[in-house]
């Protein structure tokens, strides 16, 4: 019987798997507007020919052939919106990764808000994962100062070499936080300065 189960949830957990990979329903293959499909696909970065092809992928399930023709028409016009500046901004304050997808003629402009974002994004990563490590040592130290006051004897030295192990460490991500958190200023400023000018270089190259 539990066999059975195990098999059964197995059988499940695949198909719906499977489903997640769809990028479309069976319903919205049936009722399809390619177009706006691809300017929907176009606006939000995807690489056009995987991106397509998920989209045939998903409707031979209801034998439905896209329209590529008509898709790319769409694609194109999305295209225009997401290959900002400022599109480039959020995409990499986001996280997110560029297909490089944007042409020439945009491409720079996108890749100058992309690059900055990342940037900034990177830096409050690295932010947060110190607050996490700090956060998580000042934890050890309260549980291993509870042990301490009913430690052995022959305890009690090894529980306070990991304190200082800690307070040491705890000292060096302070120090350190303090030079991520001036880089992050700096760069927030610079993204201010890019909210207001999109269209124009930095002020401080480098980015």
């Amino acid at each position: 019987m539990i066999r059975l189960l195990v098999a059964l949830a197995a059988t499940v957990g695949f198909g719906l798997f499977l489903a997640s990979c769809n990028t479309l329903s069976k319903e919205e293959c049936v009722a399809a507007d390619w177009r706006v499909i691809g300017e929907s696909d176009g606006a939000a970065g995807y690489e056009p020919q995987q991106r397509f092809a998920a989209h045939a992928k998903s409707c031979e399930r209801v034998k439905i052939v896209p329209d590529q023709s008509i898709w790319f028409q769409g694609y194109q016009a999305g295209l225009v919106r997401y290959c900002t500046p400022l599109s480039g901004l959020a995409r990499g304050q986001s996280g997110g990764g560029y297909a490089n997808v944007c042409p020439p003629e945009t491409a720079s402009g996108f890749l100058r808000g992309f690059n900055l974002g990342a940037k900034q994004h990177g830096l409050q990563e690295r932010l947060n994962a110190m607050q996490n490590d700090y956060s998580s040592m000042e934890t050890e130290i309260d549980e291993l100062s509870d042990k301490l006051r009913d430690a052995k004897d022959e305890e009690r030295s090894a529980l306070r070499r990991r304190i200082e192990d800690l307070e040491d460490d705890m000292h060096d991500i302070r120090r350190d936080k303090r030079d991520v958190q001036d880089d992050l200023d700096r760069v927030n400023e610079d993204v201010e300065w890019f909210q207001r000018n999109p269209s124009a270089e930095l002020p401080v190259p480098g980015y």
